[in-house]
């Protein structure tokens, strides 16, 4: 699944970060509106918050629908799999209400978080409308994007609850947000950790970059990253 990775004297200073597809910057020229992705997008994975988000909702689990523990982890994972995110899955087999869910499993501490001087000026410096767009919710994300030290460097803040509960990778979830929005996908740019939410704004004419430690080669893939911040900067 991995491609080969051969260090560029390009990228120095950072030589461990990793790039795969064509050298990026002619390939954003026409971008306009950057989507960035929040969990284990605009934080690296390695602080493991979206962990705490995981027990707790498999917690929620447990409790609303009485079940054990292993049984209630076994569904959260099967609806994410199945439904593109567990609170959908809970949605439409057991008809639960998502803003409980949603105030619940977002209940964390966000302590691992550090704001990132070097990621905020990257973004800022990109031209255009820059937006945030996640399957969490958008009070959640705020929180994020401040311990982050991102506050004020985005236009706006999309959250699942802003496309009614649909969420990505469902393509009518992405018609929602953008039609919500009013951006071109054929001018913008998608950035994202979870590479099959990268197909539907690949069909329709987004750039799409994947942000995460391991490299995977699909079609809907433009350009894939570990260092956000990094490939940012030879767009600019």
């Amino acid at each position: 699944m991995a491609r080969a990775i051969k260090p560029s004297p390009v990228l120095r200073p950072q030589a461990r970060r990793r790039m795969t597809g064509p050298m990026p910057k002619q390939h954003f020229s026409d971008v306009k509106t950057w989507v960035f992705d929040l969990d284990n997008t605009l934080y690296p994975p390695h602080v493991r918050l979206f962990d705490q988000i995981e027990r707790r909702m498999t917690q929620y689990v447990m409790d609303i629908l009485r079940i054990d523990r292993a049984r209630a982890d076994h569904l959260r994972h099967q609806y994410w799999h199945e439904h593109g995110t567990t609170l959908a899955g809970l949605m439409r087999e057991h008809d639960i209400d998502p803003a409980p869910y949603l105030i619940d499993v977002h209940d964390i501490s966000f302590d691992c978080l550090e704001p990132d001087a070097q990621l905020k000026t990257r973004i800022q410096a990109l031209p255009g409308r820059k937006i945030v767009y996640t399957n969490g919710s958008a009070p959640y994300a705020r929180r994020v994007i401040e311990k982050r030290g991102l506050t004020g460097v985005f236009d706006v803040v999309y959250g699942v609850e802003n496309a009614g509960f649909l969420p990505k990778p469902d393509s009518r979830a992405f018609d929602a947000i953008f039609a919500l929005d009013g951006l071109r996908p054929t001018q913008a740019a998608m950035f994202e950790d979870d590479a099959r939410n990268l197909e539907a704004p690949h069909a329709m004419g987004m750039r799409t970059v994947h942000v995460a430690p391991k490299p995977e080669t699909a079609d809907h893939i433009h350009h894939s990253t570990d260092d956000l911040a990094g490939f940012l900067a030879e767009l600019v």
